[in-house]
């Protein structure tokens, strides 16, 4: 039996129609998350991000493969799974009737928590989301941001062995992005595991301490963003719109990528003098700032991560 939080095996997803060709939504996918880690699935829409999560906490059968939590099998055991895993749906929406204070409340004594305890932990997630002003209005009165919120509050509050969190942050603000990635951190400090899904590549990269990229259903890479970075063999990127004739004199800079009709080489500070020149002399722009996850991401997927087929 397994110690790993969650251990996949060759998880595989055929959704079949009479009318229609059958869709692979999951190709074989294999990972695995260590107990209190916080690793992140990267894919674009599609990729099969939603369909593993909802495979791994209970909600979906896979075609085949497996999805262990804590040495119990997801599919065949789903009962002894679901009490050790709390998770934030995509889209997920408190319940319209509730406040986000009876909401948290009722999840937590609906968990088995005692009154004392859920008030407790209630009231400590409902600061930590920067909800206790809006507490006690009806959930159909927030804002989105203020609706995500109150689900991510829901789930922190538990403090499960394992949190899925699936686009856990979208329609937030940037400060609400933040104070969850805080809370979330804090968490794993006190032994929880978390496996969210993002296509917000900074979160990834400020979060995650491990990611995995996933498209049309199958892991590309595994590793870390700082791993990634480095394979791209240099510090700066430069981005030059139009600058597809230079695409072969660029190689000599370093490497390149292409993303649509932007042209962009991942160079050295000591190269970019030059580069920058060579732009200019073809009469192109160009903008300059450090490597991100976005460049590692359009290298191994090949489009970015915002691109639709």
């Amino acid at each position: 039996m397994t110690t790993e939080a969650l251990l996949a095996r060759d998880v595989r997803k055929t959704y079949s129609s009479r009318r229609a060709p059958s869709v692979e939504a999951l190709a074989g996918v294999s990972l695995v998350v260590h107990p209190g880690e916080r690793v992140a699935l990267l894919g674009r829409n599609g990729a099969g991000k939603t369909t593993f999560l909802k495979i791994a906490s209970t909600l979906l059968m896979p075609t085949g493969g497996t999805v262990e939590v804590f040495g119990h099998d997801a599919g065949t055991h789903p009962d002894e799974v679901r009490p050790m895993i709390a998770v934030v749906p995509q889209e997920g929406k408190p319940f319209f009737h509730l406040t986000p204070r009876e909401q948290v409340f009722t999840y937590l004594r609906a968990r088995g928590y005692d009154g004392a305890e859920a008030k407790s932990r209630t009231e400590d997630a409902l600061g930590q989301m920067g909800l206790t002003e809006v507490a006690n209005r009806l959930s159909i009165t927030l804002s989105g941001g203020q609706r995500q919120r109150t689900m991510v509050a829901t789930v922190i509050a538990t403090e499960a062995p394992l949190l899925f969190l699936d686009e856990p942050t979208i329609g937030m603000d940037p400060f609400a992005r933040r104070a969850v990635w805080e809370s979330l951190r804090t968490l794993t400090r006190r032994g929880s595991t978390i496996l969210l899904t993002t296509h917000y590549l900074d979160e990834a990269e400020a979060l995650s301490q491990r990611l995995y990229i996933i498209e049309r259903g199958r892991v590309l890479v595994d590793g870390t963003a700082a791993t990634l970075k480095q394979e791209l063999g240099g510090s700066l990127r430069v981005s030059i719109p139009n600058g597809e004739r230079l695409s072969e004199v660029a190689k000599t800079f370093g490497s390149v990528l292409n993303d649509g009709e932007v042209l962009h080489v991942i160079t050295t500070p000591e190269r970019l003098p030059e580069l920058m020149a060579l732009a200019t002399r073809e009469h192109l722009t160009t903008t300059v700032g450090p490597v991100t996850l976005e460049e590692a991401f359009l290298r191994v997927v090949g489009r970015s991560i915002d691109r639709e087929e």
